[in-house]
């Protein structure tokens, strides 16, 4: 069972071996919620640091899968995000490299969530030049000067593409936080401080999400000259079966439009 083998993992790791597990689905993380969160993240904190819990827990194919249904579409990165456990979310070939690399090495519980609608993506990737990301270090793919979007896992392309259509009215800055926990504020605010602007999208429910915690630490530390906004799933979402209906509740192309067209006007 999911429950066995974590807990397997937790040992194993307490007894110097450096564990790496996977979850088919994303929704097999609610099974092992407590394993993960209050024991194997808690070990170190509640020893003093004289006890590491070095587990990396693999997430291949979290989120949608196009017409997989409520019970196998979640996107939980924010759960973990929130307790304190290291989560990374990667969006290229390179990062899911080096990411994963660090996310080994690393002394602590890490998860790292590999969305669905990544999994697809080709890039011709420098074998020589692959090295491991640290944690909590962003990642700007493209300059910009009017407008910052924060683009989370498989939704990078689809933030792309958006800048490339809107070139000749906006300059817009694509940043990738690669990890969600500990978030890289510093870039995040050297970005936003120089365009003044922001939008957040994440195919992640909207309710207490990661794009809420984005704009809010935003708005009370960064210099923004305008309301952000973010483009999410809506609050509470559970995906349909019908893939008609999946699609319509995900975060899309049409609708960073949109909002990107509003903080700009604003």
């Amino acid at each position: 069972s999911e429950q066995a083998f974590t807990s397997f993992a937790t040992g194993a790791a307490l007894a110097g071996l450096r564990p790496v597990i996977e979850f088919q689905i994303p929704s097999l993380l609610f099974l092992v919620f407590e394993q993960i969160a209050n024991q194997a993240h808690k070990f170190s904190l509640m020893t003093g640091g004289q006890a590491r819990v070095p587990v990396t827990y693999f997430v291949p194919g979290s989120g949608s899968k196009t017409g997989w249904a409520g019970q196998h579409s979640d996107h939980p990165y924010g759960l973990f995000a929130h307790v304190g456990i290291k989560t990374v979310v990667p969006a290229t070939p390179a990062d899911a490299y080096g990411l994963f690399a660090s996310a080994i090495r690393d002394d602590d519980p890490v998860v790292v969530f590999a969305p669905a609608g990544a999994l697809g993506i080709r890039d011709d990737v420098d074998l020589e030049a692959l090295a491991p990301v640290p944690l909590g270090q962003g990642r700007v793919h493209a300059s910009g000067s009017d407008l910052t979007v924060v683009a989370i896992g498989h939704l990078l392309p689809t933030a792309l593409a958006v800048r490339d259509q809107l070139a000749d009215e906006i300059s817009i800055e694509v940043w990738d936080p690669r990890t969600l926990y500990p978030f890289d504020w510093p870039g995040l605010a050297a970005s936003v401080n120089k365009t003044g602007r922001l939008v957040v999208v994440d195919d992640s429910n909207r309710h207490c999400g990661i794009a809420g915690e984005i704009l809010a630490t935003a708005a009370e530390q960064m210099q923004l000259v305008a309301p952000p906004r973010r483009v999410t799933r809506p609050s509470g979402a559970v995906l349909p079966f019908a893939l008609e209906l999946d699609l319509a509740l995900q975060p899309n192309a049409e609708q960073l439009v949109t909002a990107i067209r509003e903080v700009a006007k604003s």
